[in-house]
């Protein structure tokens, strides 16, 4: 009886995923997946704009030479939309999959709102990482939703995603970094005459930490390829993912060199980067991922 009361439990729950802007799940993927995706806000001196929403990548990109804007979280009358959409269409179970708490007020904001709901059950997958490293175990939460895979094991393997999402960004120049107070002076006033790239990555608490470094921009995304080539090695299954701001050339030609040598990978993302990211780190940031599904 227990058995059967439980299918019974499982055929009923109706699934969905929702994550923000700066984890970069692409529109049409979200759109193919039903994942709910709301916007952190780019905000200037004289306006503020819901990522992808109001304003696109490109845009911010373009007005770096005017004003760096600054970010913050989506307004929590924005998540509780996202949930009361939800609640309309029948979902009974909520999973959230966040950017690094360490990082942004994301996560609590979702599960702030999200004990609003008691009808739902609802679960915030905090996966410490940022962009892509975050928006992939999104990805992969929704395809089990879609697959009829239980709520609890979702939620199990997403937890498990996060940890095997590995995530590198190449930034264009340290000011950024400096400016927002990632890297010392000395760090930035030797790696700039020496021309010295760090490869950013999260570390387990959530926060950005370099984990190589190169002389020149061509080899520093040469060496964060190889970094994802070598974590990918041996997995029978993955995907592979670049991600761009305001570097489409670059990107695009790295991203088809890594499909050429990851040609195995079960699925292959390309998109911007929110500018949510960008701001902090500089325009031509280039992020390389790769998700060991295995």
């Amino acid at each position: 009886m227990q058995s059967r009361k439980r299918d019974r439990m499982e055929k009923a729950q109706k699934i969905a995923v929702i994550t923000d802007s700066c984890s970069d799940v692409p529109v049409e993927l979200a759109a193919e997946l039903g994942i709910y995706v709301v916007a952190l806000h780019i905000n200037y001196h004289d306006a503020s704009y819901r990522d992808r929403v109001d304003i696109q990548p490109d845009e911010v990109y373009a007005r770096f030479s005017e004003e760096i804007p600054r970010t913050s979280t989506p307004s929590p009358s924005d998540v509780a939309e996202a949930f009361d959409t939800m609640v309309a269409e029948g979902v009974t179970h909520v999973i959230g999959v966040t950017i690094s708490s360490g990082l942004s007020g994301t996560y609590n904001l979702f599960k702030s709102v999200a004990t609003g709901y008691r009808d739902l059950t609802v679960e915030i997958v905090d996966t410490k990482r940022i962009g892509l490293g975050s928006g992939l175990t999104a990805v992969e939460a929704a395809r089990l939703a879609k697959q009829g895979v239980p709520f609890e094991e979702i939620i199990e393997r997403a937890y498990r995603s996060a940890q095997s999402t590995y995530a590198y960004f190449c930034v264009d120049t340290l000011e950024y970094l400096y400016k927002g107070g990632r890297i010392s002076k000395a760090v930035y006033s030797i790696g700039s005459a020496l021309d010295v790239r760090p490869i950013i990555a999260c570390n387990d608490e959530g926060v950005y930490v370099p984990v190589a470094k190169a002389h020149g921009r061509k080899a520093s995304l040469k060496k964060a390829l190889s970094i994802v080539k070598k974590k990918a090695a041996g997995a029978k299954r993955y995907r592979f993912a670049v991600v761009h701001g305001g570097a489409y050339e670059e990107a695009r030609e790295l991203f088809e060199q890594g499909c050429e040598a990851m040609s195995d990978a079960e699925e292959f993302v390309f998109e911007q980067i929110s500018p949510a990211l960008v701001v902090h780190t500089g325009p031509g940031l280039i992020g390389i991922g790769v998700q060991i599904l295995d």
